[in-house]
């Protein structure tokens, strides 16, 4: 019903007038037609003429460009109709004055108030010559008239609003799309990008110290490769998100491969965590991994957000705690995933440089969204603690 009305407001009803405006043309000098159309001042009838024709035309051809030219085409048809009542034909083409009204009440954009006023002073001279060419109709039909006139360029009105409110209302959905794949690509690009640079800026300057023992140096370049080549490979994976042709046949070496199933196998999730793990410890963070449980088959975002909580604490770990015992702990429930990374407490050193704050306020934002439950802070015994429970949708 909701969908119906949005069709509703979006309607423009002079898409229709194109071919409407002949067809009135044509069913206005069908002879059973003739004369029973609007009667305005009761001017007696009179049969067609070559006026008549002038005057029908008017009145139905300016119907046609009523969406383009909704001023000009209210202006035929009222003159049309004027004429039309003053030389008493009163045929059906009469019609078209209810559809200009309408039509331009839907369509004009500029001087709105201006035409108004100018067909309601227009319309005090057409009543006063009906009525002495007339059989002398009383005031009240000619203000009846007037009314239901201009109940139809209200309605007209009504429409445009509505159309406008509807574009907007459709603006605003489109804008606040767009905020929010922006804000999940900011995420994404933080928890990538952030995490393995962190590894990679850590290892770098291990390796400094570490030129006296060649195969601890070559061990260590090695691990900044590796997580070079893993920024790469994901950040690659964000790019084929970013690309409008994502999810169509893209070409390659061995033949066509299908976007979204190659971006799949590439996008991380819970079951990557065990590698997440190796390449911190390989970047000089002793981390014990702990998992419980069978992962379910399907999760969904589940176990993308499961992954980057991991990830985003793992990171903390490296920029803050470097070196100090970490433990990661992975619990696969029925309904729902846990996730625990804790630090022990930092033993005196030199301060490590504060953080944004946004990896942990994503995070929170992520579990949320999901239905979970997400909380960072420090432990009694001085260290940090970040634990999601995250529903994962798995069936009972």
């Amino acid at each position: 019903m909701r969908q119906l009305g949005c069709q509703w407001r979006r309607f423009d009803l002079t898409s229709w007038y194109l071919p409407l405006g002949p067809l009135l043309l044509a069913a206005s000098f069908v002879p059973s037609m003739q004369n029973h159309g609007t009667q305005v001042g009761g001017v007696p009838g009179r049969a067609f003429d070559t006026l008549a024709v002038v005057a029908i035309a008017l009145q139905c051809l300016p119907l046609m460009v009523c969406r383009r030219c909704p001023a000009v085409c209210l202006t035929l048809v009222s003159l049309g109709f004027a004429a039309d009542q003053l030389r008493g034909y009163h045929s059906l083409a009469g019609t078209g004055l209810a559809l200009a009204l309408l039509g331009a009440g839907s369509r004009l954009e500029r001087h709105r108030r201006g035409i108004a006023l100018a067909l309601s002073v227009a319309y005090v001279p057409l009543a006063v010559a009906l009525s002495r060419l007339g059989s002398g109709e009383p005031v009240g039909e000619f203000v009846l008239f007037y009314v239901v006139t201009a109940l139809v360029w209200g309605m007209g009105t009504w429409l445009r609003f509505a159309r406008a409110a509807e574009a907007e209302r459709r603006r605003h959905v489109a804008e606040e799309t767009r905020t929010a794949e922006r804000t999940r690509i900011a995420r994404e690009l933080h928890d990538v990008v952030t995490h393995h640079v962190t590894a990679m800026v850590v290892q770098a300057e291990a390796a400094r110290y570490l030129t006296a023992a060649p195969e601890r140096l070559e061990q260590t370049l090695s691990a900044v490769s590796d997580t070079g080549r893993q920024a790469i490979s994901d950040l690659r994976h964000l790019l084929d998100l970013l690309n409008p042709d994502h999810g169509t046949a893209y070409g390659t070496g061995r033949g066509t491969v299908r976007g979204t199933a190659a971006v799949e196998v590439r996008a991380p999730h819970i079951g990557r965590v065990g590698t997440l793990v190796e390449q911190t410890r390989r970047a000089g963070q002793p981390v014990e991994f702990t998992e419980e449980g069978t992962p379910a088959e399907s999760t969904g975002s589940a176990a993308l957000v499961a992954y980057r909580v991991v990830q985003e604490a793992l990171t903390n770990a490296l920029k803050h705690a470097h070196g100090i015992r970490t433990s990661v702990r992975v619990h696969h429930g029925e309904k729902e995933m846990t996730v625990e990374v804790s630090t022990e407490a930092l033993r005196p050193r030199a301060a490590s440089p504060g953080g944004s704050g946004r990896g942990l306020a994503g995070l929170r934002e992520r579990v949320d969204v999901l239905g979970g439950e997400f909380s960072a802070g420090t432990r009694t015994d001085g260290g940090f603690v970040v634990r999601a429970r995250i529903p994962s949708g798995r069936p009972s």
